[in-house]
């Protein structure tokens, strides 16, 4: 289960994060979920909310916001910016599988649509970023 897994390694990075920040009880969290990622977004959430808060009491009663953060490339030959659906990355079961593994594969099956170039950046929409935390107790704050 591959979202559990992501699930695990963000529920460590915020109870790290709150402890860099002597928070005691995390309130808020807020996971941004790049499109690249594809990832099953309500078995995240389930993963987050009903089986790793559950571990630890710092987690009792967090509100847990996934948003998906779109995907967007820069073509390093001649500047533009587009989306997934302006780099022709269609539904196809295969390239979005390979993607979601190795994010980088794009570059196998996308082109920029204004010169055809395979040569971008992925400038957002990759991976899974903690975005926010907000809790309570500890420290002077």
């Amino acid at each position: 289960m591959h979202e559990l897994a992501l699930a695990d390694a963000v529920m460590k990075a915020a109870l790290q994060a709150a402890d860099d920040a002597g928070i005691d009880r995390i309130q808020r969290l807020v996971v941004k979920v790049g499109e690249l990622q594809q990832i099953e977004k309500d078995l995240f959430e389930f993963s987050l909310t009903s089986v790793l808060a559950a571990q630890d009491p710092r987690l009792s009663g967090a509100k847990f916001d996934v948003e998906e953060e779109a995907v967007r490339f820069g073509c390093n030959a001649c500047g533009r910016e587009y989306g997934r659906d302006d780099a022709s990355l269609g539904d196809d079961a295969e390239q979005a599988e390979a993607i979601h593994f190795i994010p980088e594969l794009s570059h196998a099956f996308a082109r920029c649509p204004s010169c055809g170039s395979p040569d971008f950046q992925i400038m957002a929409g990759r991976g899974i970023t903690l975005e926010s935390l907000e809790g309570s107790g500890g420290g002077d704050g």
